[in-house]
């Protein structure tokens, strides 16, 4: 009786060495596999609610939006997290380039498999900023705070397939980064707690040395193809034109001064990117920086609404359209019966089928990268 339970005992345990064994080659045989030959190997991202596919679903925040009627024409209609109906513009890129069947999804998901994290995701949080002072205010995750998730999703992949082939691959992702509205439209404009500190142009100038500062961050990491987003035009944000405009009901039309400053950060933004790259290219010709105009493409459809299939552009979809955004649009929110004929799906953030404007027009840089 005792060696018939010892044979038993010996045999369960070498059958679960041998499942150990066979998961620890799966993983493997996952990573690799996702380790392909495509000319972009990963796609991985940071910022804010732009490119935030649902980060805020985990964490103590009241900035959130996984809840109806966000999520309204996303794929079986599900709220995600992400500040819109449907997808993002980063969703849109990484099904272009090949990585992944749908969309980039958030880091802070328990469940991602390895193959996830080597392919891409986002570590974007809605409410984030350049500025460390914006996310205190909407307690959400700090940008140096999404660099370290990006360590630590590194050292997971490096775990499965190595630390040289983690490098290789690293040097073949794209990194892209969008913030700065929240630090501007939140820290400057609404609330005045910057503005006691900072003149504008000194404001502009501390928000871009934090640019290059998360710049850097991501060279040492290894990053070679980063692309930063510059900002909207402010003034036509539906928040800004209720809560800036002279005459918020019966003038709902873009405000050109804070417009202007949007302009004029992204010139300032696309200048220093423009010497910073001067410099690499001394010390390591390798590691290239894109900009990426957003505010071209929305501009472009808010002055000729009817041309890209668009009716409404001073107001949202959600609610009065004036001034909800995140828990004030929920789901005894009005929504509009079309979005696509809206820019905005909340008071802050556009339709996905405006965030599909903004990815088709930036393909060229997309496509410059693939063929770099």
């Amino acid at each position: 009786m005792g060696t018939s339970d010892s044979h038993n005992s010996l045999l369960s345990l070498s059958l679960i060495f041998i499942l150990i064994i066979m998961l620890c080659y799966k993983a493997k045989v996952e990573g690799a596999s996702a380790l392909n030959n495509k000319k972009i190997s990963g796609f991985y991202v940071f910022g804010d609610s732009t490119v935030d596919p649902g980060n805020n679903d985990y964490i103590k925040t009241t900035f959130r939006s996984n809840f109806p009627p966000y999520g309204r024409d996303f794929p079986n209609q599900v709220p995600t997290g992400r500040f819109t109906n449907g997808m993002l513009s980063t969703d849109y890129i990484a099904s272009y380039i090949g990585l992944k069947k749908e969309v980039l999804p958030p880091y802070l998901d328990p469940n991602l498999s390895i193959e996830e994290l080597i392919t891409g995701v986002s570590f974007a949080s809605a409410g984030s900023g350049f500025d460390p002072l914006t996310p205190t205010i909407t307690n959400v995750i700090p940008i140096e705070k999404q660099l370290e998730y990006f360590k630590e999703c590194k050292r997971k992949v490096e775990g499965v397939v190595g630390k040289e082939r983690t490098e290789n691959h690293m040097k073949k992702a794209a990194f892209f980064i969008s913030a700065g509205t929240n630090d501007f439209v939140l820290n400057y404009f609404i609330l005045p707690i910057q503005r006691k500190t900072y003149t504008l142009l000194a404001y502009q100038q501390f928000l871009i040395q934090h640019v290059k500062q998360f710049i850097q961050g991501l060279l040492a990491e290894g990053a070679e193809r980063i692309v930063i987003a510059g900002v909207p035009p402010f003034g036509c944000l539906p928040v800004m034109i209720t809560l800036k405009s002279p005459n918020t009901f019966l003038q709902r039309q873009c405000l050109t001064n804070y417009s202007s400053i949007a302009r004029d950060y992204n010139l300032h933004l696309q200048h220093e990117l423009h010497l910073l790259q001067l410099k690499l290219n001394i010390i390591h010709p390798s590691p290239k920086i894109y900009y990426a105009d957003i505010y071209g493409p929305l501009a472009d459809i808010i002055q000729a609404p009817q041309k890209f299939g668009f009716d409404e552009v001073s107001s949202g979809c959600c609610g009065s359209g004036l001034i909800e955004a995140s828990f004030m649009c929920n789901k005894i929110s009005n929504v509009c019966s079309d979005p696509s004929k809206y820019v905005f799906w909340d008071s802050i953030h556009p339709t996905g089928k405006a965030y599909h404007h903004i990815f088709m027009a930036s393909l060229p840089i997309i496509d410059s990268i693939i063929s770099s």
